[in-house]
């Protein structure tokens, strides 16, 4: 994407006054009221917040997924809402990696295919992209898993094939979404560890949404959402389990 620019003169992400407002008149919800954060490359950030406190939807307008109601988003110096929906689309292809709860593999393909599926839309060659994936798979620790199925593996080892797939187009920033929320307190430290080991090994940039405070800690700054702005940890209400 032409209008992307690497440069050390500004954040990475850089939100400024963003808000989201859902729905018209009475039936108006406003789930973000003017949003400020600022995230440099490099940084780990966890997001927390209760349900409803606007960090899903502020998520998805990182993602390119949703756009502000009013405020600016600026990628790289670039504002993402002067962009089409295309050039935000090659934005996500480009420069994003997703990972969700709930692993989001599919089920009659191996491991490597899996992987391989962001540069089959990228229109990689067959070559490359097995050589990608096999790369992306050891550095998640699944080297000689590339042929089984989700079915054969266990959660923990169905989300390092989530979190190879994420980072197999080598984006400068992964979203994380709830990444533990479905594994035990044992599998959940080493999804932990590959991430802190990405983000300090690789430079990716990553921002997790986690309602866990243990996995919090992995992070090195929190951020903390409630009704709809960001708040300094010591005003937040929230608690861990809520």
């Amino acid at each position: 994407m032409a209008e992307v620019t690497e440069t050390d003169q500004v954040p990475l992400i850089n939100l400024r006054g963003v808000t989201k407002t859902y729905g018209k008149g009475t039936a108006a919800m406003q789930a973000l009221r003017g949003v400020d954060i600022a995230i440099e490359a490099g940084e780990f950030i966890a997001v927390m917040g209760p349900s409803g406190s606007g960090k899903s939807t502020c998520m998805n307008i990182l993602g390119c997924l949703d756009t502000p109601t009013s405020g600016n988003y600026l990628f790289k110096g670039v504002e993402v809402g002067s962009l089409s929906r295309d050039q935000r689309a090659l934005l996500r292809r480009q420069y994003l990696g997703f990972v969700f709860q709930g692993f989001n593999l599919l089920n009659r393909t191996t491991a490597l295919e899996n992987v391989e599926l962001p540069l089959m839309y990228r229109g990689d060659p067959l070559r490359i992209r097995h050589q990608l994936a096999r790369e992306a798979l050891a550095a998640v620790g699944l080297t000689g898993w590339e042929g089984h199925t989700p079915g054969e593996l266990s959660g923990g080892q169905q989300q390092r094939v989530a979190i190879a797939r994420a980072i197999v187009t080598r984006p400068a920033l992964l979203f994380a979404d709830e990444p533990t929320g479905s594994l035990d307190s044992s599998r959940s430290r080493e999804i932990m560890e590959i991430l802190t080991t990405l983000n300090r090994e690789q430079g990716i940039t990553i921002v997790m949404v986690t309602h866990e405070a243990e996995m919090a800690r992995y992070a090195s700054r929190t951020v903390h959402f409630r009704d709809g702005l960001v708040v300094p940890a010591h005003e937040s209400d929230y608690r861990e389990g809520h």
